[in-house]
């Protein structure tokens, strides 16, 4: 099936049929997948498309440090921007081997950065024990591990971006059922998205914060959402998409 042309979303609420969008590669192909469609944890190839086509101009340089299947290589190559991707555990040759923590390139160097980060332990993404997946938000340290890590995360992205250009964090919340409760939402909710943003407004100027409607099949599956309401929590409907400024210049924050 065709999927809708994509257009810039004029609202704060973003909505795509698909994880994947169709366009024209450089040999007039249609590309219908971007990354790997079955990479657990993928990012919508079109939440990307949505921020590079507001944030970037062709030739520009985007980076993605936990660049996963390589989604936000294969988009920057459709519009003609320059992929930089790094990732713990590479799936391809284009993705370097690095630490988001600790990357590997000049200050200033990167015209606009993305980031798509484990959402607590729900998804086992490597073997590497420095994996920040295996980092529990909820844990005995109440997610002080976690978050410390983002933090140097979020410091990465803003020593490598130029002045004046923008970065974008795709996350959501979490909610983990207690072992053995039964009824009256009897579990531990994660704010990750609200805790980031904080951490993002020490280092960025913050332009807005996008809802992302999630299309999760759990949603529509009779048992998940029977669970959810006899258990009294809530299946995550959306994901926050954080959009931030970095800005070090004596200009108005509102130019450049």
């Amino acid at each position: 099936m065709r999927r809708p042309p994509l257009k810039a979303f004029p609202s704060t609420l973003w909505e795509y049929p698909s994880q994947h969008f169709d366009m024209k590669d450089a040999d007039g192909f249609t590309v219908t997948v971007q990354g790997d469609k079955d990479y657990v944890g993928a990012t919508p190839s079109w939440v990307i498309w949505q921020l590079l086509t507001r944030y970037t101009r062709e030739g520009d340089t985007v980076l993605d440090p936990m660049c996963g299947s390589g989604t936000t290589i294969d988009v920057c190559s459709l519009m003609k921007r320059k992929g930089v991707g790094f990732d713990l555990a590479p799936t391809r040759d284009e993705i370097r081997q690095a630490d988001a923590r600790n990357l590997p390139l000049p200050d200033a160097s990167m015209d606009f950065a993305f980031v798509d980060p484990p959402y607590s332990t729900h998804v086992n993404y490597s073997d590497d024990p420095r994996c920040i997946g295996k980092l529990d938000a909820s844990g005995e340290d109440d997610g002080a591990a976690y978050y410390q890590a983002m933090e140097r995360v979020l410091g990465q992205m803003h020593r490598v971006m130029k002045d004046r250009r923008y970065c974008a964090v795709y996350v959501s919340d979490s909610w983990r059922k207690r072992r053995g409760a039964k009824g009256g939402g009897g579990g531990t909710f994660m704010p990750i998205g609200f805790e980031l943003f904080a951490r993002m407004r020490q280092l960025f100027t913050m332009v807005d914060v996008i809802s992302v409607v999630r299309h999760n099949s759990k949603l529509d599956r009779g048992d998940f959402a029977r669970a959810a309401i006899e258990g009294n929590f809530f299946l995550r409907g959306f994901n926050y998409l954080m959009i931030g400024k970095k800005v070090t210049s004596s200009a108005p924050a509102g130019e450049g």
